[in-house]
């Protein structure tokens, strides 16, 4: 297998499971064990599906499990390999038992949980269960509760200028679960492949990958997605973040937004628009949704995840009538909906107008730790830059040309601060340089003044002594 890998002796037969656990547990044992050492390339997933006699996608599964677990890693050119990390006898990170957090975790994607409105949430709560109708309380229509598809599709339209109506409206258990449904429901209508932004959320790949399609990355840079390396990458759907680019925080480009939707319309194609963050937006007016300038060719995913709290489950799509029939058809092999006092909960939430008054706090609250934030690097990291808009909540951090950021990474954990390297958000594109993602909002102000402190005694500590600078004090 000179070309597609090593030569790999996999004993499945004497193993529990189906053929795709089996071949795991196989794996698992052979990097345990040392016969499969940090940085072997693997068998190419076709080689070894003709070795062992199974489909493809039974070995695509298994690697994409692996590479979740963290044994494994993919890179273009290289193949799939052993993580350099994967020592013989060692557990990856993913499996090992929760450490203990780390007291300065400027972790992405976490809204302030301590701020949810558990006052509001709770009035809500009681209102629904007080007056929900009892037919109400049985076995629901899976779209989702005709309350909150009516309050959902008056509220996006009033604040992200959504062209919904309550028909078109599904209600999910999150982004991830809504992305799950469409692409089974792109698999079911033919298509092979979804496009998804690189950089981006290293986890949609293994969601896609489970509905059948084939994902491929598409770069983004400072005016967000390309839309002429998506044209030539065979895909007639994407994934992608308009309002601001997940993880570099800019906003794409007015010609981008037209040539995307022309190309969606060439290539009779779909746009996902991954509205994750567009509430808070800190220096203007949040740039209009995508979905509002073409509502039969982008639909458009949203959730409470980062409004309220990741642990509610409750997300939504806004479909043009024909993906929303093919959502709803998939769905009754998948799942029967969202809890429906959940649902009505947050009906009354929109309502009673309690998520725009939560939002306005939380907007305050969080425009002020980031200027907490950009105090902090610019006194202890004085030659790293902030890219992106005033938005969201997180902020990436470019490092000077030739700064190692694993090494930045670990420095920063010995000090009790835990941080993301930019480049374990890429697939295949080069990133603009070393870098790092901190997510800011789950912070006091004080703990994000002392963290990045700490931040920038771990940058100082990795950098040769003729390099190495005092932070600037004020």
């Amino acid at each position: 297998m000179d070309a597609t890998g090593p030569e790999l002796l996999l004993d499945l037969d004497a193993l529990e499971g189906g053929r795709r656990e089996r071949l795991e547990t196989a794996l698992r044992a052979a990097i345990r064990e040392g016969r499969l050492r940090p940085g072997d390339r693997l068998p190419a997933t076709r080689a070894l599906a003709a070795e062992l006699g199974c489909s493809r996608w039974v070995v695509v599964e298994a690697y994409d499990q692996l590479a979740a677990e963290g044994w494994i890693e993919g890179r273009a050119g290289s193949g799939t390999r052993v993580r350099a990390r994967a020592r013989a006898g060692e557990t990856p990170a993913a499996l090992r038992s929760p450490a203990r957090p780390r007291t300065y975790a400027f972790t992405t994607g976490l809204p302030d949980l301590i701020a949810f409105p558990r006052a509001a949430w709770l009035r809500a709560l009681r209102q629904a269960v007080r007056t929900a109708p009892a037919a109400d309380l049985g076995h629901n229509e899976p779209r989702g509760m005709p309350a909150l598809r009516a309050e959902l599709a008056a509220y996006l339209a009033r604040v992200r200028g959504v062209h919904a109506h309550p028909a078109g409206v599904a209600v999910t258990h999150g982004f991830t679960h809504g992305l799950g449904l469409l692409c089974h429901a792109l698999r079911e209508a033919g298509h092979e492949r979804l496009a998804l932004e690189d950089p981006g959320f290293p986890l949609l790949a293994a969601f896609v990958r489970r509905a059948g399609l084939e994902p491929v990355y598409v770069p983004a840079d400072d005016d967000g997605l390309r839309v002429d390396a998506l044209a030539a990458s065979g895909a007639r759907a994407v994934v992608t973040t308009p309002a601001h680019q997940f993880p570099l925080g800019h906003v794409l480009a007015a010609e981008r937004r037209a040539r995307l939707l022309a190309w969606a319309r060439e290539v009779d194609g779909l746009v996902v628009e991954d509205d994750y963050d567009a509430e808070f937006r800190y220096d203007r007016r949040p740039v209009g949704a995508l979905q509002g300038l073409d509502p039969e060719r982008v639909v458009y995913a949203g959730s409470a995840s980062k409004s309220l709290a990741p642990g509610l489950r409750i997300g939504w799509l806004v479909a043009p009538r024909r993906w929303a029939r093919a959502v709803a058809e998939v769905r009754w092999g998948i799942d029967l909906g969202v809890g429906a006092i959940e649902q009505l909960a947050l009906a009354e939430l929109l309502r009673g107008g309690g998520l725009d008054r939560h939002l306005r706090r939380t907007r305050q609250a969080y425009a002020a730790k980031r200027r907490t934030l950009l105090d902090a690097l610019a006194r202890e990291l004085p030659d790293a830059r902030v890219t992106g808009v005033a938005a969201g909540l997180h902020a990436v951090v470019l490092l000077p040309p030739g700064t190692d950021e694993e090494a930045v990474v670990a420095a920063a954990a010995e000090r009790d601060v835990e941080i993301a390297a930019l480049t374990s958000l890429y697939e295949r594109a080069n990133p603009p340089g070393p870098g790092l993602l901190l997510g800011y909002a789950a912070l006091s102000e004080r703990a994000i003044a002392e963290g990045v402190r700490r931040l920038g005694e771990a940058a100082r500590a990795t950098q040769p002594p003729s390099v190495a600078a005092p932070a600037r004090r004020r």
